[in-house]
């Protein structure tokens, strides 16, 4: 008898395995790859280091703070250095720098004079009253369309691959959503939010980039030294879950091809929706349905690496292409520019992000496809004249980024109900509470409380 079976090896489920041991709780870690960390991956191949998932985190709440502070003498922290500041978004072919302040984007080229005089009206708009409103039509409604094309809808290319029109702000961009609100406006509300009090450690909350010397990879492996080997059980298959009286069997086959039952009395499943239906079987159709059918989106990351670059200058985080400039990427991302050593000196690294929920086509297209139109792209935007990359990888994602759509609401009510029809089932992941790295390590503390609160 466990205390707790944990199903998954992904950022959420081993921070949540991570705070389970400090608390001495018995537990164990199923997983079907052969290895921890999900889609968390660092290769390291002739001289450069890039990731095959997350490029990067956000510091974006105390509890990344105080997971890095665990991990201190296993990983080392690495903040992305001052180019992260600039970040390029496409219009008309040419690379315009982001506003990244009132004045700015009253300068800018980006919006039209009339979106720039609405966003010096922002302030004094009214809150908007429909909680299923589009991001597309919010912005639209205090900000103006160019804004929207040239400014939000490549953000959302960047975090969701996403569109729109049909994520829904309360779900997908929460602290926008409560900025309005809450302040009656974005800027009014940011503003305001500066002076609020703060902890000491909410203090260091700043928002920066980060990653960790050497790959994101070892900061997983720091993960997987502090649980032990002893709690995971890595290349598992057929992974079944049955409540039975006041506990749970957890049924797999192990690497030997030998079936295992557990019994325990706590599962946290923070495996992908699409997996649910065949692990929870016990669930009624209806409700499993509903959240299974989740929508993720498609995408593909070419990795590019030139041993001696002589293209524009790397001066930023990347470039975001909005979708109204229609071309086949959507965006590049500056790796070799914001960390140190992911690049042979004079070298440089690219990840660049193609698909997405509106070009879904790209996903099946063949790889010598892929890689002709990243070379009209790359040769089009980086002022260079021949693409002969040192280094080029092809990355397919079919179930890349879960969109926090308008069926959104329904879903997370009913794994609450699930869960109270079930006590002892805990359901994470990326379906619920958030997609960056910093949503999964604050999740992974929010399941290993519940778990805890629970056994108590």
């Amino acid at each position: 008898m466990k205390d707790v079976v944990i199903l998954g090896a992904g950022l959420t489920a081993l921070t949540t395995a991570h705070h389970l041991k400090k608390s001495a709780v018995d537990f164990v870690l199923l997983e079907k790859a052969d290895r921890v960390g999900g889609v968390i991956n660092t290769i390291t191949d002739q001289g450069y280091v890039y990731e095959e998932g997350p490029n990067s985190g956000v510091f974006g709440n105390v509890e990344v703070l105080r997971l890095f502070e665990d991990l201190k003498g296993d990983c080392e922290l690495e903040t992305a250095n001052d180019n992260v500041k600039k970040r390029y978004v496409m219009k008309n072919g040419k690379w315009e720098a982001l506003p990244s302040s009132l004045m700015t984007a009253v300068k800018t080229p980006l919006f039209t004079l009339k979106d720039k005089l609405r966003i010096l009206g922002e302030p004094f708009r009214k809150a908007g009253k429909n909680p299923e409103e589009t991001l597309a039509d919010m912005v639209k409604r205090r900000l103006g369309l160019s804004f929207l094309d040239y400014a939000i809808d490549p953000f959302i290319l960047g975090v969701y691959a996403g569109d729109p029109n049909r994520l829904v702000p309360k779900y997908a961009l929460p602290k926008l959503y409560n900025l309005e609100q809450k302040y009656g406006s974005f800027i009014k509300g940011s503003f305001r939010k500066k002076f609020e009090p703060k902890t000491d450690e909410e203090k260091l909350v700043t928002r920066d980039v980060f990653s960790v010397n050497g790959g994101l990879s070892y900061m997983t492996d720091a993960l997987l030294t502090k649980i032990g080997k002893d709690n995971i059980r890595l290349g598992i298959m057929d992974i079944e879950v049955k409540p039975v009286e006041n506990h749970y069997v957890v049924s797999y086959i192990d690497q030997k091809g030998v079936k295992v039952d557990l019994e325990t009395r706590k599962v946290i499943s923070t495996i992908g929706a699409h997996q649910l239906d065949k692990v929870l079987t016990f669930i009624d159709q209806k409700s499993l349905s509903v959240i299974t059918a989740l929508h993720y989106t498609k995408v593909i990351q070419v990795v590019l690496g030139f041993d001696n670059w002589k293209g524009m200058n790397l001066d930023a985080f990347g470039g975001l292409v909005p979708f109204k400039e229609k071309r086949d990427i959507l965006g590049v991302l500056f790796m070799s520019a914001l960390f140190k050593n992911r690049a042979p000196k004079d070298g440089a690294l690219f990840s660049i992000f193609l698909g997405g929920v509106r070009r879904p086509d790209i996903y099946k297209l063949p790889d010598v496809k892929i890689v002709s139109i990243v070379e009209k792209e790359i040769c089009a935007t980086m002022k260079i004249n021949d693409f002969n990359p040192d280094l080029i990888k092809i990355i397919r994602h079919e179930y890349a980024i879960p969109q926090y759509e308008a069926d959104s609401g329904e879903r997370f009510r009913l794994i609450e109900e699930v869960e109270n029809q079930y006590p002892g089932l805990i359901i994470g992941g990326n379906l619920r509470n958030g997609i960056g790295m910093a949503d999964r390590i604050l999740q992974g503390r929010m399941l290993a409380d519940k778990a805890l609160f629970e056994i108590k």
